[in-house]
């Protein structure tokens, strides 16, 4: 929209929360050409401080034409107010034919670099939501020099993908952790028992950061006191070895006493993907969402994502188990230990977390 139509309300509190940030030494500022004003909002405050007491990290998704890469980098750096960028982010390569959009001859990488070698940028990384195997073979291209990338208590799928951008020297910034991570800043009440002493947003900062291949978490914040909670855990850094190790197993121990421990240490084994299973059912996701929402009570967490399926394209990717009864999955799940209940156990995460479609932000 016209940076006219923004409120001001909205504006203001934008500048109280970067404020807020730099006072307390957040000074990591990430945004994307695709989130709505967010770089024009950001541009009327940059320049009010010192450049380089920010990091700013935009973020640019690969286009099959590398001129149109080029064209929203400028928009981009047009809306920020700014001379250069410190991060430029290859916004989403989740795909195979998004990473040969980006690091073909000729492509947006090159492009990438182009606008390094002129100032513009300082370093390249890449965002994803892909498969771990598709983070991995980006990462393995030695052609960037961080990664966005999902991982945190609920889901640590990616760590193959963290453990290679370690050998690659790459940065590690983990999207989202606070909501994307179990939308922490609102928990069940089972999960806030479970975390005691501790937050769960306070823990589940505190396990991402005692892993040293982790670098950096964005915390999403949306008003200044929103930094508060996260400052708490880095009070706790050095003390992560004596407080940490309980939590966790009575989380493990909670979920193996609703999920059975057979299931809970085995039932990710041999799952197929969405593109190998018929009517793109994304049975890995359904199954991780099911055992969340009843092992933590992360029921609305679970229906959020859940209801995600079929309408995220290739960020979050498959399609829910509304029509299992109608698919024969027998064939795609024969190297499961779990075959014979899965489909139940699908139809019955759809009963439970089934519901109206929900789109991402940059659908709204």
């Amino acid at each position: 929209m016209p940076a006219w139509l923004i409120p001001k309300d909205n504006q203001h509190n934008l500048e109280a929360t970067i404020r807020r940030s730099i006072e307390v030494g957040i000074n990591h500022i990430e945004t994307a050409r695709g989130y709505g004003t967010s770089e024009m909002q950001l541009g009327k405050i940059l320049p009010k401080f010192s450049r380089d007491q920010l990091i700013v990290q935009t973020k640019v998704s690969p286009k099959p034409d590398p001129k149109e890469f080029r064209r929203q980098f400028e928009q981009s750096l047009k809306f920020l107010n700014l001379d250069y960028v410190d991060l430029l982010g290859v916004h989403g390569i989740n795909t195979p034919q998004l990473l040969q959009d980006s690091i073909r001859p000729g492509g947006c990488m090159d492009v990438a670099r182009q606008l390094q070698a002129q100032g513009k940028v300082r370093f390249i990384g890449f965002s994803t939501h892909g498969a771990t195997d598709v983070i991995i073979k980006t990462i393995e291209t030695d052609q960037f020099d961080y990664v966005n990338l999902h991982w945190y208590y609920i889901n640590q799928f990616n760590w193959a993908a963290i453990e290679a951008a370690t050998r690659h020297d790459m940065g590690v910034f983990i999207i989202s952790p606070s909501d994307k991570g179990g939308m922490l800043y609102k928990p069940p009440q089972r999960l806030v028992e479970l975390c005691k002493p501790l937050s769960p947003m306070v823990f589940n900062d505190l396990f991402c950061l005692s892993h040293p291949q982790v670098h950096t978490l964005s915390l999403g914040a949306s008003r200044p006191s929103d930094f508060d909670e996260h400052l708490k855990a880095v009070e706790l850094l050095d003390q992560v070895d004596e407080i940490l190790p309980p939590i966790v197993a009575r989380l493990e121990a909670a979920a193996i006493a609703r999920l059975g421990e057979d299931w809970f240490k085995t039932w990710h084994i041999g799952l197929p993907s969405h593109e190998e299973t018929p009517g793109g059912v994304n049975i890995p996701v359904i199954l991780w969402l099911r055992n969340l929402a009843i092992a933590y009570d992360m029921v609305e967490y679970a229906k959020m994502r859940y209801n995600l399926l079929t309408n995220a394209g290739h960020w979050f990717p498959g399609a829910k188990a509304n029509q299992v009864r109608k698919i024969n999955l027998q064939a795609c799940l024969h190297q499961s230990p779990h075959a014979d209940t899965i489909p139940t156990l699908l139809e019955d995460a759809d009963q439970r977390l089934g519901g109206a479609t929900v789109k991402r932000l940059s659908q709204q």
